[in-house]
């Protein structure tokens, strides 16, 4: 809806720098959460490409010499590094969906293959685990092609990828993704009860008169890529997803740590598209491999609800198509059980705690 918007203010001559950032942050949004697939997201990236070139490049001179309110656009092959111009370049790779997954970084053999990822690299460790910032100056402005050549020595050959940042004066660099990962974190911080409250803050992040507010969000999701990890980590080393037949289950217990954060969709899905990713690599069983995974964990205490998900088997083909939100539906139907579905996205719910056992059962007769 972002791109549309955008399109629509193109062709009535009201677009603006501001609006196709924002365009850029709801498209990188899609494609950080995986509701587009890789093809999509390049093709629109194409196209924002022409509109970005159209208002960054007048008066380029005269840009440079602007004030601290000035703003830049630019399109750039970067990182698929979660936030690690914002972070050390160790947490992050620690704490990237990519880089987790294709090291294995929940084992300890995992953790050994990611030294030497960075000894390959040349890279000294007190360098990588110092704050981008302060790093040497000399590997920093090498530091994406040296990534790049040693990544593809480790099987990551798409560590690159084509995206957009936003200079904002003299000092101020965001990717999109930072960004997408700092609105979101906002929107759906624990910290505060209030939902109009986040929503606000969220939407104060994406104004460049608000830097601060758009920092204190990286802050937040650094927490929460940190705790989604250790929980990922923690589900596959301890076993805890089952296959149940036609789908893989996964139940987080009440005191499973940082659970609070599951209870928001956004949060509970990079959840489970991160799980699944790294229980595909981490499974010998070749079905298991090509199977969906339907997820639940503690919602409201005092209602007594959990929060039910379920998405796609993780294959190179997925076209994003989720058909869980039809088969929740026709499941807490069968058994009269007390649902809620007002996410915009069908494939996730809210269920009595109770009901969940029945859920369950007409969910596997549903799908076998």
């Amino acid at each position: 809806s972002a791109m549309v918007i955008f399109e629509l203010a193109w062709i009535m001559s009201k677009d603006s720098n501001d609006m196709l950032w924002w365009a850029i942050v709801g498209l990188t949004d899609q494609w950080v959460h995986d509701r587009i697939t890789h093809i999509k997201y390049v093709t629109d990236v194409g196209t924002v490409q022409r509109h970005v070139s159209r208002h960054n490049h007048r008066n380029e001179d005269e840009e440079n010499t602007l004030s601290i309110d000035c703003m830049r656009i630019s399109f750039d092959y970067d990182l698929r590094l979660a936030l690690y111009q914002h972070w050390t370049l160790y947490e992050s790779m620690c704490n990237s969906s990519y880089t987790y997954a294709n090291l294995k970084l929940w084992s300890m053999q995992g953790l050994k293959k990611l030294q030497e990822f960075l000894a390959d690299m040349g890279l000294p460790l007190k360098q990588v685990r110092q704050k981008f910032n302060s790093m040497d100056i000399s590997l920093k402005e090498n530091l994406r092609e040296m990534i790049e050549e040693s990544a593809n020595k480790f099987g990551m050959k798409d560590i690159r990828v084509q995206t957009f940042s936003v200079h904002f004066g003299f000092k101020n660099k965001f990717l999109a993704s930072d960004v997408v990962y700092s609105a979101a974190s906002l929107l759906e911080n624990i910290e505060k009860d209030d939902g109009n409250e986040n929503f606000i803050e969220a939407l104060d992040s994406l104004s460049r008169s608000n830097l601060d507010k758009l920092q204190q969000g990286v802050e937040l999701a650094k927490q929460q890529l940190r705790a989604i990890h250790q929980t990922v980590a923690s589900c596959i080393c301890t076993n805890l997803i089952i296959s149940q037949g036609p789908f893989l289950y996964c139940y987080l217990q009440e005191g499973t740590p940082d659970v609070k954060i599951y209870s928001k969709p956004i949060c509970m899905k990079l959840l489970c598209k991160h799980l699944l990713k790294c229980f595909v690599r981490s499974t010998k069983n070749k079905r298991c491999k090509v199977l969906p995974l339907v997820m639940a964990a503690p919602m409201d205490l005092e209602k007594g609800t959990v929060i039910v998900i379920g998405i796609p088997p993780e294959t190179e083909s997925s076209d994003k198509k989720n058909f869980f939100g039809k088969a929740f539906e026709k499941a807490a139907e069968s058994t009269s059980s007390r649902t809620l579905h007002d996410h915009f996205d069908t494939s996730i719910i809210e269920l009595k705690t109770e009901d969940r056992s029945k859920f369950l059962d007409a969910l596997i007769s549903l799908l076998s």
